[in-house]
């Protein structure tokens, strides 16, 4: 997945030795050093590792249940951003190039229609109907894109709930983890892959779509959380795209894994032939339901 661990690397540090000039009471989780001073160490077979301290008195969970914990995550994220803002982004290089690019994964997906097998297609008609039938947001992304509307940031782009370290004793966030993919983007990666992880009660990976619910008090927390940090550093065009997120960034992981099941299941680990197919059956039903609550 990663193929530039060196700009991993780098991006942290840069991260890193910001918020202790700017910011020098924030905890930044940095990589240990050796001896020489590396943070990035290869083994003898040329494999990459960063090693971590222990954070003590910490946890992560797997699953938003209460509109606290959501809150408290949301804004832990919106406090990295927050923190990070007059850093160059210019300076941080994508650890994975168009990672949330909503007109690319639009693109993936028409390619992996046109050359998938007739059976394929057929078994995925539904799921294909409603990916054409949601392109609309396609056209609004690359609008808020071309149009300036949206700041380029640091943003974390990873934002899923087991991505913050809680405390075990508060429940309060104590830090972010996992900054693999710490680099330039928009507030609508962030705060939208949060909305799509921890809205409905049940994962991706839930094949009872009846099972998938928009919780409104989530919701709410989320946004809440994250504003509380933010707010004062977005544009009003920003606040306006604030519905927006949530959807964009359930219609870009339905559209991955339908192309990814076209392709014949290539990219994403699978359990079962249909899981991909499954997943983005569930993204879909995701969105709808972000598409009529907020």
């Amino acid at each position: 997945m990663f193929t530039r661990p060196e700009a991993i690397a780098r991006n942290n540090r840069l991260a890193a030795d910001f918020l202790k000039a700017h910011h020098p009471h924030y905890f930044f989780l940095t990589a240990l050093r050796d001896k020489q001073g590396n943070e990035l160490i290869y083994a003898e077979d040329g494999f990459p590792w960063r090693a971590y301290p222990l954070v003590e008195n910490t946890l992560t969970v797997d699953f938003v249940t209460s509109a606290k914990q959501a809150w408290e995550a949301a804004k832990g994220f919106g406090l990295l951003t927050r923190n990070l803002n007059g850093i160059d982004s210019t300076r941080f290089e994508p650890t994975l190039d168009r990672f949330h690019d909503l007109q690319w994964r639009y693109e993936q997906f028409e390619t992996e229609l046109a050359r998938a097998a007739p059976s394929v297609i057929e078994q995925a008609q539904e799921e294909i109907n409603l990916a054409k039938q949601f392109q609309p947001l396609v056209q609004q992304y690359n609008k808020l894109i071309r149009g300036g509307s949206l700041v380029t940031r640091v943003t974390h782009n990873d934002t899923k709930i087991n991505n913050i370290l809680f405390d075990k004793l508060t429940g309060k966030a104590v830090c972010v983890i996992d900054l693999d993919t710490l680099m330039p983007g928009y507030f609508i990666y962030d705060l939208g892959d949060m909305v799509r992880t921890c809205v409905s009660p049940v994962s991706e990976e839930e094949q009872d779509i009846t099972r998938i619910a928009f919780r409104k008090e989530i919701y709410d927390a989320l946004l809440d959380g994250y504003l509380s940090q933010m707010k004062e550093y977005m544009s009003d065009a920003e606040l306006v795209a604030v519905p927006f997120a949530g959807k964009m960034m359930t219609y870009i992981m339905a559209l991955r894994f339908l192309a990814d099941f076209l392709r014949g299941n290539t990219y994403y680990t699978i359990h079962y032939p249909e899981q991909n197919l499954v997943r983005a059956r569930n993204q879909f039903q995701l969105l709808k339901l972000l598409e009529a609550n907020t």
